[in-house]
């Protein structure tokens, strides 16, 4: 098998963490059209990410978050965003870096993948010479409702349980 030097896994990811980012740069704009909403997967350890200690308490690794019906002051940038939830009836502020999330849904379509956090921006991108790890696929599901096929869907759950990643394949005509 060929060597992948240009990084097409690499590629791939930040074209979907732009799809995140323009989706929720419009829903900060105009609001959440129609029946849309977002399910969010991502690392609470990462860097410059902001949650209340009791959620991180919570959730030490991974959690979903749902924009939907009660979520405010939505604000997107280049490298994060930022939107007020209620936690136990208490609105928090979290803020959350592209480069954190692993998981994006919209059940209502249904749409979502799955990514790979990064640790950071600032952090070197691996040379191709020197090191190699092994390429994954983000799953990505865009079949419709009628499908045999069911959604990607992050669900919000503690650190310990294993969650369930497709691959692309599955969804691929044979």
């Amino acid at each position: 098998m060929a060597t992948d030097l240009i990084r097409y896994d690499l590629l791939v990811q930040d074209a979907l963490r732009s799809v995140v980012r323009k989706v929720l740069s419009d829903a900060a704009r105009t609001g959440l059209l129609g029946e849309h909403h977002f399910n969010i997967a991502f690392k609470t350890r990462a860097p410059g990410v902001v949650v209340p200690a009791a959620v991180k308490g919570r959730f030490p690794d991974e959690m979903s978050i749902i924009l939907q019906h009660e979520f405010w002051d939505l604000v997107v940038t280049q490298d994060a965003f930022e939107v007020s939830l209620n936690f136990s009836r208490k609105p928090e502020r979290l803020t959350v870096p592209f480069d954190a999330i692993t998981g994006f849904s919209d059940p209502s379509v249904p749409f979502g993948f799955k990514l790979e956090p990064r640790i950071s921006d600032e952090a070197p991108r691996p040379n191709p010479a020197t090191h190699r790890p092994e390429p994954q696929p983000p799953a990505v599901s865009a079949k419709p409702p009628s499908s045999a096929a069911k959604p990607v869907v992050p669900a919000e759950k503690p650190a310990d349980g294993p969650g369930k990643v497709v691959s692309i394949d599955a969804f691929r005509k044979k």
